[in-house]
């Protein structure tokens, strides 16, 4: 299997082959088109993917440590478990794909488009995501430790029992997110709109830059965790606030 997909490699359309388990090491995938291709638990540690096509592809349990996969387009894939550590995922295309229980730790997804990509349990730890699109994207649960967020889109994003110590959230839109039940610890928050978020029971300790004009345009404090001079103002000057929400 590896020989044929190696003599083919710069001009084959391999859409829809199923490539399951297989291992592709060092290769040469520039531009290669697997679109709805069978690629569980296949080996593309370091391997060159740029600009692939690998949209409805099958890369479940995949190991992708370390690969390239620069401005490829993985639309409606399938990425469940699958290991992105350390690759490279600038401007990918990753909308409406399954990311979840994903190890993306230390991934650099800068300008990445995330609409609406399931990253449920995934790693995000010290991963990239400058202005990265993730609107209405799945984040429930993940861990975002120290990942750079500055930038990003997130309006409408769901943040629940997300983990976000030492985040960068400078600039990012959260408009309308949900972040009920998140931690945020020494989290940076200038510039970033909180406008209508959900921020019930979510912690809030030692953050840098936010405000009390920032938390006064949100959707809802109650049970929420804040710093002990921003609570006294907001609880006197906006005290519907903190009413237990409709649900």
């Amino acid at each position: 299997m590896q020989k044929i997909v190696k003599d083919h490699i710069n001009k084959a359309n391999l859409t829809k082959i199923n490539l399951n388990e297989s291992s592709f090491k060092r290769f040469n995938f520039i531009g290669i088109d697997l679109r709805e291709a069978n690629l569980k638990e296949s080996y593309f540690e370091g391997v060159n993917l740029m600009g692939a096509k690998l949209d409805g592809a099958n890369l479940e349990g995949a190991n992708l440590r370390e690969a390239n996969l620069k401005w490829a387009n993985l639309r409606k894939a399938n990425l469940e478990g699958a290991n992105l550590e350390g690759a490279n995922l600038i401007e990918v295309d990753f909308r409406e794909a399954n990311l979840m229980d994903a190890n993306l730790e230390g991934a650099n997804l800068k300008g990445a488009n995330l609409i609406k990509t399931n990253f449920y349990g995934a790693d995000l730890q010290k991963a990239n995501l400058e202005k990265a699109n993730l609107e209405k994207a799945n984040l429930e649960g993940t861990n975002l430790v120290e990942a750079n967020l500055e930038k990003a889109n997130l309006m409408g994003a769901n943040l629940q029992w997300v983990y976000l110590k030492g985040v960068n959230l400078q600039e990012a839109d959260l408009q309308e997110a949900n972040l009920k039940d998140a931690y945020l610890k020494d989290v940076y928050l200038e510039k970033a709109n909180l406008k209508k978020a959900n921020l019930e029971a979510a912690f809030f300790g030692e953050t840098h830059g936010l405000s009390l004009d920032q938390l006064s345009k949100v959707k809802t404090l109650y049970d929420t965790k804040l710093d002990e001079k921003l609570l006294i103002q907001l609880k006197e000057k906006y005290p519907v606030l903190f009413e237990e929400p409709n649900e």
